[in-house]
């Protein structure tokens, strides 16, 4: 995190090591940048690298397959993606039967590129062809160069059980949804990652209970819009020849998967992301309240606080709606934390677009959030018809009186849990002391303690004596 941790940046990319498979002999490094479904397409890729010889390592140098799972969401990222490249080939420099391949939505964007122009990469892997992989890397030690990123309809991986990367055991990540149908002008995401499909919820409840089972505490239910997940009884939408079938189908939408989930692992905590406000139902809602095990905490990206704005950005919900649905979120959930992504100095964004982003802050009263400047990506509608108007310097202008205002909504919101007591699941050992605990309460909030008598994964009662903008420090009561 950063900014007195109150920008909690998207992961960074870091070695995934799994346990070893007895007979592997060959050896991945992995690493992955960007959201959460990254992560978890990086632990499918180790899944099905591990059925053809593969165990994972934190040597880079070892390694004899190396892959970087890639974000293309601002331009930031996929400098960091180069840079990473650079570092791999000098290492190959010391292991020439080294390969290394691009992973993930940079791929996707860039396909041929890097064959081509970066001449750093033997392998290219859109995000719907890792089944693929055990091909593609058969190609490449034989010395061709190989690239698949064909976007799929259909592909959910719903059937390939994934390995844990560097897991702490308490928590996991369960994919529910792939792609996005949204368009919104300023993202890549519908381009880089497809059409929008739901896994079947069966699987995703047997994957729940599997983790369960195997000790974990905490899932998140990830997607690019969880919200529009919807499954019908008789198959995917592609299976119905015609609108009357469809109707006749029983659908599984977002909210009774939640259920679903709720009720199959009733001691195991449940989170989701992330959520698109048009796509949000009060029942979703409802299901949160009525479910113990359900946390009290929502990502609800909204990227600005003026509906003109709203409408460039093809967001298909206004300001005022939106401030509809964080009513009746404090309505029917009220102690839910909410969380955002925002965006400023979009094009064509004024000074009142600005005051209206931090006049729905004000309104909001988030717990923290996401929050960057605009910048233009290749092949988006918004490269294409419109104009990065906004000069630099009124974007950075504008981006820290949005992390200054938010800092201080944070603050207030950690003060409001000073002399109360938290329920907090233990993730591990606190950065800054290995005599402390570090956990979550249902909010998502941090929380360091002094250990006792706890081990990873206790879920325990905390009182909270101090804060900070990012911390709630405390200690544990019985």
């Amino acid at each position: 995190m950063a900014s007195e941790n109150i920008i909690e940046e998207k992961k960074q990319g870091q070695a995934l090591v799994t346990d070893k498979v007895n007979g592997n002999s060959k050896k991945l490094f992995i690493e992955s940048y960007g959201c959460q479904m990254n992560l978890n397409d990086s632990e499918i890729v180790a899944s099905i690298l591990a059925k053809e010889g593969f165990n994972t390592t934190h040597l880079l140098e070892e390694a004899d397959l190396v892959l970087v799972n890639t974000c293309s969401i601002r331009e930031k990222a996929e400098q960091t993606i180069r840079k990473r490249l650079q570092k791999y080939n000098r290492v190959r420099r010391i292991n020439p039967g080294m390969k290394i391949g691009v992973l993930g939505c940079m791929a996707e964007r860039l396909k041929t590129k890097f064959l081509e122009e970066e001449k750093m990469v033997d392998l290219v892997v859109g995000p719907d062809a890792y089944r693929d992989l055990p091909n593609l890397v058969r190609e490449i030690e034989s010395g061709k160069d190989a690239i698949n990123v064909i976007l799929s309809k259909e592909e959910t991986y719903g059937d390939v059980t994934p390995v844990r990367l560097n897991s702490n055991g308490v928590s996991a990540f369960i994919s529910i949804t792939r792609g996005c149908d949204n368009m919104c002008t300023f993202c890549v995401v519908p381009f880089t990652r497809g059409r929008e499909r739901s896994r079947d919820p069966q699987s995703i409840v047997k994957e729940a209970q599997d983790l369960w089972e195997k000790g974990y505490k905490e899932i998140t239910l990830l997607g690019q819009n969880v919200d529009s997940y919807l499954w019908y009884g008789g198959g995917l939408k592609k299976d119905f020849k015609n609108a009357s079938e469809i109707a006749k189908a029983t659908a599984t939408d977002f909210s009774k998967l939640l259920e679903m989930v709720a009720l199959a692992v009733p001691k195991m905590r449940i989170r989701f992301a992330t959520s698109n406000p048009q796509d949000m139902s009060v029942d979703v809602l409802h299901s949160m309240a009525k479910f113990d095990n359900i946390c009290n905490y929502i990502h609800l990206p909204v990227q600005t606080g003026s509906t003109r704005m709203l409408e460039r950005m093809n967001r298909q919900h206004t300001r005022e709606e939106y401030m509809e649905l964080v009513d009746n979120v404090k309505r029917i959930i009220p102690d839910c934390a909410i969380s955002q992504d925002m965006i400023t100095g979009f094009c064509g964004e004024t000074e009142e677009d600005h005051q209206d982003t931090l006049s729905l802050m004000e309104y909001v009263e988030y717990d923290f959030g996401f929050m960057f400047a605009y910048s233009e990506r290749p092949g988006t509608l918004a490269a294409k018809k419109m104009e990065d108007d906004v000069p630099h310097e009124i974007k950075k202008r504008r981006l820290s009186e949005i992390i200054n205002l938010q800092q201080r909504l944070s603050l207030s919101k950690m003060q409001q849990a000073v002399g109360k007591t938290v329920e907090i699941l233990i993730e591990g050992d606190s950065k800054k002391s290995s005599e402390h605990w570090m956990g979550r309460n249902s909010q998502n909030a941090v929380a360091v303690f002094p250990k006792t008598d706890e081990k990873i994964g206790d879920l325990v009662m905390v009182r909270v004596d101090d804060c900070t903008s990012a911390t709630l420090i405390g200690t544990r009561v019985a």
